[in-house]
């Protein structure tokens, strides 16, 4: 793939950027040599491979989730100052 100073051209008005002829192209020959270089990735055997999503070998270390007894919800509201219909009642944040 040829990155082209026309390319360069698009991407600077879609990002609002402005450069001058010899940024350009400067920009072009770098961004295409970086394109060639992961174009090399294309040549390599991966039927093999297995996908990789992180490079660490990663597990999860959460606890498993264990049904246990709760409050009743008498015993959660007996400190609430302000209570209605057995829930907490604060006073209204958003207009």
């Amino acid at each position: 793939m040829r990155i082209k100073v026309e390319d360069i051209e698009k991407m600077a008005r879609l990002a609002r950027l402005s450069f001058t002829d010899e940024e350009k192209q400067n920009l072009a020959s770098h961004l295409d040599t970086i394109v060639s270089y992961v174009e090399k990735l294309d040549e390599l055997d991966t039927t093999d491979v297995q996908p990789t999503y992180h490079v660490l070998d990663m597990q999860n270390v959460l606890r498993d989730d264990v049904v246990e007894p709760s409050l009743h919800p008498d015993e959660v509201l007996r400190n609430a100052p302000n209570k209605k219909n057995g829930y907490f009642s604060v006073p209204k944040v958003i207009g």
